[in-house]
C-alpha cells in the first residue's frame, strides 16, 4: 500500500485550505500566486538540468534518441515537448519520442492499470528499440509510478542514460536514475492534483531539455529557430523573417534565397551570409555539423 503522506505532492496546501468559499476573482488570485512559485522551484535543479542536456547533445550526436516515458499528465507532457520538436527545430521525428503508459489511447483517456504495470514499459521501449545510445527521461510528479520506475531500471541495465524528473525527493525513481531532477513547487492548490504545478514544473523543465539540446545541435543561430520547416503558411513567413533576420537583408532577398535552398532557413542564412553558392554553402555546413557559427568561422579571412 502507497503511503500518501510522505509523497511532496500529496500534501495539503494550507494556503488554499478554503478556496472553495473564496470569490472568482480571490480563487484566481490565489491560484496565481500557487504557480508564481514554480518557476522559483526549477532553480536549484538548473545543474542538474544542464548535465542532462549536455549527455544528451553528446548522444543525439553519435546517433542515440531521446525518449520522454510517462503515465498520466506527465506522460501527456512528454508527448507535448517530443511532437513539437520537428517543427521548431527540423528533427525527424524519431529524434525526441514521447511514450505513455497504455499507448495511444491514453493520450486522451485514462487507460486503467497501465501506470500499475512493471512489464509494460519495457516493452514499449522494446517495440521503438530502443538501444543503449539513447537517453531516457522518465517522469512522474511522485517518483514512484511503477511504469516509469520499470523503464528507467531497464535503461539503466542495457546501458542507456536513465534520467528521473520530479516533484517528490527520496524517491524510487531518483535512486534508479542516473540523473535526478527533483522540482519541489510545494503543496498543490488542490491537494494531490499535479497535473497543477507539478505538471508545470515538468513542462517547464522538458522546454529546458529539449530546447538547451536543440541548441547544442546547433539548431538556434543568436536566438533563431533556423532548422524550422516551412510545412505550412505560418512556419514559411516565419522561415522568411528568420533569414531576414540572421541574414540582414530584405524580403526579397530572403525568399530568393530560400525558395533556392528548398525551404532551409539555415542553409539560406548561411548562403546570404557567406556568398557562397547554394552547393558550396551546403558542404560547408556539413563540415561545420550544421553549426551556422562555427560554418562562418571556416571561411577564409579576408
Amino acid at each position: 500500500m502507497i503511503n500518501l503522506s510522505q509523497i511532496a505532492t500529496e500534501t495539503p496546501n494550507p494556503s488554499t485550505a478554503s478556496i472553495d468559499r473564496l470569490s472568482t476573482d480571490d480563487m484566481l488570485a490565489l491560484i496565481n500566486t500557487e504557480d508564481q512559485k514554480v518557476a522559483l522551484s526549477i532553480k536549484p535543479m538548473l545543474h542538474a538540468i544542464g548535465q542532462v542536456i549536455d549527455i544528451t547533445a553528446d548522444r543525439l550526436r553519435k546517433g542515440g534518441r531521446l525518449f520522454y516515458i510517462g503515465a498520466g499528465t506527465s506522460g501527456r507532457l512528454g508527448i507535448l515537448d517530443a511532437v513539437e520538436c520537428p517543427p521548431t527545430f527540423g528533427t525527424d521525428p524519431d529524434l525526441v519520442q514521447g511514450i505513455i503508459a497504455g499507448g495511444y489511447n491514453a493520450i486522451f483517456k485514462a487507460v486503467e492499470g497501465a501506470e500499475d504495470s512493471l512489464e509494460l514499459a519495457p516493452r514499449d521501449l522494446r517495440e521503438r528499440a530502443f538501444s543503449p545510445k539513447d537517453v531516457l527521461v522518465g517522469i512522474a510528479a511522485s517518483g514512484r509510478t511503477p511504469y516509469t520506475l520499470s523503464a528507467l531500471q531497464y535503461a539503466k541495465s542495457i546501458g542507456a542514460v536513465a534520467v528521473s524528473l520530479t516533484c517528490s525527493p527520496n524517491s524510487p525513481m531518483e535512486s534508479a536514475a542516473d540523473y535526478s531532477i527533483v522540482v519541489q513547487p510545494g503543496p498543490e492548490v488542490i491537494t494531490g492534483s499535479t497535473r497543477l504545478k507539478a505538471g508545470t514544473a515538468q513542462k517547464l523543465v522538458l522546454n529546458m531539455i529539449s530546447t538547451g539540446t536543440m541548441i547544442k545541435l546547433g539548431k538556434v543561430y543568436g536566438n533563431l529557430m533556423v532548422d524550422v520547416k516551412t510545412s505550412n503558411q505560418k512556419l514559411n513567413e516565419r522561415a522568411v523573417r528568420i533569414v531576414m533576420a540572421a541574414g540582414k537583408c530584405d524580403r526579397e532577398t530572403a525568399s530568393v534565397a530560400l525558395k533556392n535552398a528548398n525551404g532551409q532557413a539555415k542553409l539560406a542564412i548561411f548562403h546570404i551570409l557567406s556568398g557562397k553558392s547554394i552547393e558550396e554553402s551546403q558542404k560547408i555546413l556539413d563540415d561545420s555539423d550544421g553549426y551556422i557559427g562555427k560554418a562562418l568561422e571556416a571561411l577564409p579571412k579576408i
